[in-house]
């Protein structure tokens, strides 16, 4: 399991995932109707006399497919953040495995909420001059919750540290 290497209790242990609209039972649905349907209107096409057009109609289906099925790809992206008495952690979990993208000191780590003109939340772990957007799959509702209780996850790993 991704952290059992990290030492002490987690004071947050959270993986943030893209919403997913499209299960993946619908998105065979939709694409078995997107081809019923462009298969169709290529029959009419080819009965009127324009062999033309359904070249056309299935490249538009292939880019179709193609983009919905990196959509789908994207969904397997999981972002995991871990606070300890020791550190911040956050993993990125994709398909292809789990890579450590941001370690730093819990003492030290700070949390950064700006709030944007164009009704955006930007949520950032700052230490030091580095920094890292964080929870982007979230709503701006979504994302200020979670800047709050990932500020209370470092206070708490902090004031645990002073207990010792």
């Amino acid at each position: 399991m991704l952290g059992a290497d990290m030492n002490g209790p987690f004071y947050m242990d959270a993986v943030i995932t893209p919403h997913r609209s499209l299960s993946p039972r619908g998105l065979v649905v939709l694409i078995a109707v997107m081809t019923a349907l462009d298969a169709a209107v290529a029959a009419l096409f080819m009965a009127l006399g324009a062999p033309p057009i359904p070249l056309f109609l299935g490249v538009g289906l292939i880019a179709a497919i193609v983009a919905l099925a990196a959509s789908n790809r994207a969904v397997m992206r999981r972002e995991r953040i871990q606070v300890t008495l020791a550190e911040v952690r956050v993993v990125l979990e994709t398909a292809r495995g789990a890579t450590t993208i941001w370690t730093s000191p819990t003492a030290f780590t700070r949390v950064f909420l700006a709030e944007a003109e164009d009704d955006e939340a930007d949520l950032r772990l700052r230490l030091s001059g580095r920094e890292l957007a964080v929870a982007r799959a979230l709503s701006r509702g979504e994302r200020r919750d979670f800047a709050r209780a990932l500020d209370t996850a470092i206070l708490r790993a902090r004031s645990g540290r002073m207990l010792i």
